[in-house]
């Protein structure tokens, strides 16, 4: 899964409008760790950036191919500056809050009154039914 000439010309562009240079990354190449095998440990394809004006750094080893992981790691510094610059949150950190909250225990008022509500529509049903049937 390469990617393509446009997605990079794209992503050139974001990162030109957000201000990034090519004097402001210092990027590395790691050896990856996790699933993969002997392909994994032997070659570095891992990428590591740090912009250097604001401090942000990123690892990424989403697929095994160095260049695909350049790109991902160019993405998620391009959203991660976005949201400091403008002070709104991404769609994946929208997401993750979403989850946060929907697994989050309920309290105590909450489920009281989450029963309340399922007994009126129970008796709301119940009153539904024709009087043979109750």
């Amino acid at each position: 899964m390469s990617i393509s000439k446009e997605k990079w010309e794209q992503i050139v562009k974001r990162m030109e409008a957000l201000g990034i240079g090519g004097g402001d990354l210092v990027e590395k190449f790691l050896i990856g760790s996790g699933k993969g095998g002997q392909k994994l440990q032997k070659s570095a394809t891992c990428v590591y950036l740090k912009h250097l004006p604001t401090g942000i750094e990123v690892k990424c080893q989403k697929v095994r191919l160095r260049e695909d992981n350049r790109f991902f790691a160019r993405r998620i510094l391009c959203e991660k500056l976005e949201e400091k610059i403008f002070q709104e949150k991404s769609s994946r950190q929208k997401t993750i809050e979403k989850v946060r909250q929907q697994k989050r225990k309920k309290t105590a008022r909450q489920k009281k009154k989450m029963l309340e509500e399922k007994q009126r529509r129970s008796e709301k049903k119940r009153l539904r039914q024709s009087p043979e049937e109750a």
